[in-house]
């Protein structure tokens, strides 16, 4: 960008001032905070700033794709910082490049500075206040709530080996994948071991198939659900299909994890939320429901012993088509999005 050359119609002047030592602060996933130092000389005849925001190139993208198209922003000269938003061309979890220029109008065109010197920043994750706003339109969707009494995790059986020969017995928590919102607190960051706990509606069992490998570990609920493990929200997403997707996290009260998630996501009440309960019955004994209308997938934040289930081989086909590793989030559903970057 240094000394574009500049559209037709516009004019290059030098009296007006270059910005200098841009600052960008405040940064959501949708918006942030641009002020910069100039000669205060030519400040009065400055009538607007021109903004030149660019996605960063990632070298890893596919050539072939199309192209991110920049981004001019025109604003009226107001007292700096300036607050720039807009989820039409800011995403979440996004380096961009910024350089500015500074601006005068006149009667058929504008007199412009050179451009300032290029800014890298990136965009954040969403905040709770926009993983409510998931939650929210999840709520709306999820269905009535199914009994169900065990978690299980499907792998391949040299996962189950590796278990029990190197890691003391032990599912290890890993980093999540990419999968699900772009601007997940969790993706990339959160450490944990994926469940499912969905029941087939006719037999009240879990799924015969799986996504992810023939053999499954299987626990009772308790186990890893119970007064003492607080719950959250963590997504809400399709893949282009007619079926939804929530992530919620079990976090063990006063856990590493609990804290990562105290800090980030919306916390569930585990006997009243829309998609995953845990009740206490008359007689003592624990509950446990799910939502019917979304797929749940459950992050627990702490490793977990196989001695406190079973693996065995499943009955039924090994699905690969479904698996959610790394599932790119469709932006354009109306269900699952929300009005900031996807």
């Amino acid at each position: 960008m240094g000394n574009k050359s500049q559209d037709s119609g516009i004019a290059e002047m030098e009296e007006l001032p270059v910005p200098q030592n841009i600052k960008i602060n405040n940064i959501t996933c949708d918006s942030f905070k641009i002020s910069w130092d100039m000669d205060s000389k030519a400040k009065e005849r400055i009538t607007h700033y021109f903004i030149d925001l660019n996605k960063k190139e990632n070298k890893n993208s596919n050539k072939f794709k199309h192209k991110d198209v920049p981004t001019k922003l025109v604003a009226k000269a107001v007292p700096l910082p300036m607050t720039v938003r807009g989820h039409w061309f800011l995403s979440p979890r996004t380096e961009y490049t910024v350089a500015v220029q500074t601006a005068s109008k006149q009667s058929d065109d504008y007199t412009v500075s050179e451009w300032s010197e290029i800014i890298e920043f990136c965009t954040a994750d969403y905040s709770t206040v926009h993983l409510t706003q998931l939650l929210e339109k999840a709520e709306v969707i999820a269905g009535r709530m199914l009994k169900f009494s065990v978690f299980y995790r499907n792998q391949h059986k040299e996962y189950f080996d590796q278990a029990r020969e190197a890691q003391d017995n032990k599912m290890l928590p890993s980093v999540k994948d990419n999968s699900g919102s772009h601007g997940s607190p969790i993706s990339g960051k959160l450490e944990g071991i994926f469940f499912s706990c969905n029941t087939e509606f006719n037999t009240g069992k879990p799924d015969l198939n799986s996504p992810y490998g023939r053999y499954r570990f299987q626990a009772d609920a308790e186990a890893l659900f119970n007064p003492k493990t607080n719950l959250y929200f963590g997504d809400f997403y399709c893949m282009y299909t007619a079926y939804h997707y929530v992530i919620l996290v079990l976090a063990p009260d006063g856990s590493p994890g609990d804290d990562f998630c105290k800090q980030r996501l919306p916390a569930l009440d585990i006997a009243d939320n829309r998609f995953l309960t845990c009740t206490e019955d008359e007689d003592g004994r624990l509950a446990f429901h799910h939502a019917q209308d979304v797929i749940l997938e459950v992050i627990y934040t702490d490793p977990v012993d196989l001695a406190l289930g079973t693996v065995a081989e499943i009955s039924g086909h090994q699905l690969m088509s479904l698996s959610t590793v790394n599932a790119k989030k469709d932006p354009s559903c109306k269900t699952c999005n929300i009005s900031v970057g996807r």
